[in-house]
């Protein structure tokens, strides 16, 4: 996405929240102290150097100001274990279900309670909250794809999830660590969509076609698939289009290897994941905090959000403008809940630890 197609994108959303007006306020609220009204605490794990603009409108639109930590999910959630009730935080933006899910069990969250967001965000992508509201929700998804080396390995036969357990595939299979949430989100949705045995069964297959031990990022993935150390590969959507969009010579040579799968199209559909947040569980900027996450809701701020990564609009009406998504089509996406994923996510590591996926 260009700067100009992402200053219009973002001023389109900074026009919907300001015109949205009652849309943003809770019902029987009479207001934030002065205070309140100035600024804002943002602990995020996002981290891309085009969320200034993003943060930007957000000021524009509202006079608010927005204070910002950053730093890795995990280091985040320890920071506010660390801090307890005297926590700064107003907000909380992770990256994945199964780290969301993992903040929520330690009772860092309070419900977020937004009309606007309901109506805007599809159901499947917010964790609702005993007694109305959310929990956290999802503002950008992406999908777990399937990378092969085209000179080694044939399409149709790593075309699904379950088919990289089959016995086709021995010493094929590259992936990173059996505990890392991206595996244990993959899990989780596959024990909602096929049980816990079925699941431990693939889990075993998995292990015994690797090509190697499990080690690496998902970029590493793509580069070992493509050196032919690994005939197939699991990665995020977006670290494949980064690669494809890459200008450098030596990563057009090796994307030119390399073929790309939309799993499980004729079945289940494709896993997808989220980038997401919620309202810290001691903000001392509650009602700032619910705007902020309803100005991630609008058309502007999805777009921006979501291609400031490569990632997909939350929103179903938000078009996708982002020329590497484009070029990548659209598929079909499984039908299963991020807070499904989340909460299956013991089970998950338990089944890979039985399975000896390291």
């Amino acid at each position: 996405m260009n700067k100009q197609m992402v200053l219009k994108a973002l001023a389109a959303g900074v026009l919907s929240f300001t015109a949205a007006g009652s849309a943003f306020s809770q019902p029987g609220q009479t207001g934030q102290s002065t205070q309140a009204a100035k600024e804002l605490n943002v602990y995020s794990a996002r981290h891309y150097q085009t969320d200034e603009a993003l943060y930007g409108g957000f000021t524009k639109a509202t006079g608010i100001k927005i204070n910002r930590i950053e730093a890795s999910d995990n280091a985040l959630i320890e920071r506010l274990k660390s801090e307890g009730a005297k926590s700064p935080a107003d907000v909380i933006l992770l990256v994945d279900a199964a780290r969301l899910w993992r903040a929520e069990k330690d009772g860092m969250f309070q419900p977020v309670k937004s009309a606007y967001i309901d109506e805007r965000i599809p159901e499947n992508l917010r964790a609702q909250a005993q007694g109305g509201g959310n929990t956290w929700v999802g503002y950008s998804t992406r999908a777990r794809v399937i990378v092969y080396n085209k000179a080694r390995v044939k399409p149709e036969d790593v075309n699904t999830y379950e088919k990289l357990a089959d016995p086709i595939n021995k010493g094929k299979v590259c992936t990173r660590s059996g505990s890392h949430p991206y595996m244990l989100s993959l899990v989780g949705a596959m024990i909602e969509r096929r049980g816990e045995a079925a699941t431990e069964k693939w889990a075993k297959g998995m292990v015994a076609n690797q090509a190697r031990a499990p080690r690496g990022g998902d970029t590493d993935q793509i580069k070992a698939v493509a050196a032919g150390e690994c005939g197939v590969a699991l990665t995020n959507s977006y670290y494949f289009v980064r690669m494809m969009r890459s200008t450098k010579p030596e990563d057009q040579a090796m994307m030119a290897k390399i073929g790309f799968l939309w799993p499980n199209q004729e079945t289940s559909g494709t896993h997808i994941n989220i980038a997401g947040g919620g309202i810290a569980k001691n903000a001392p900027h509650p009602e700032a905090a619910t705007k902020f996450l309803e100005y991630l809701a609008t058309d502007g701020a999805q777009v921006y959000f979501a291609d400031g990564n490569n990632e997909w609009p939350a929103v179903a009406s938000v078009k996708v403008e982002n020329p590497g998504l484009k070029e990548l089509g659209s598929f079909k996406v499984e039908d299963v809940s991020v807070a499904a994923m989340g909460r299956n996510q013991i089970a998950a590591q338990k089944i890979l630890d039985r399975a000896r996926f390291k």
